[in-house]
């Protein structure tokens, strides 16, 4: 019976996932990393600038269009 190209290719992954023994560690030394790099440094060294410096959505607005449209 033949498969169309989706079906193979997931099946080829799938196989692959199911049978690697390190694979499966790096792969969750990888979505840790992750995790840390987008949810906790979020939260610490990137904070919500134009929720703590204006008020309403117009101020925001403004703000962004003068500093996309005004180079310094």
């Amino acid at each position: 019976m033949k498969r169309n190209i989706f079906s193979r290719i997931f099946h080829f992954y799938y196989e692959g996932f199911r049978t690697m023994t390190v694979g499966r560690t790096l792969w969750a030394i990888i979505l840790i990393k992750l995790f840390i790099m987008f949810a906790i440094l979020k939260v610490f060294f990137f904070p919500d600038f134009l929720k703590s410096g204006f008020s309403d959505d117009e101020q925001r607005s403004d703000y962004v269009i003068e500093q996309l449209t005004n180079p310094k």
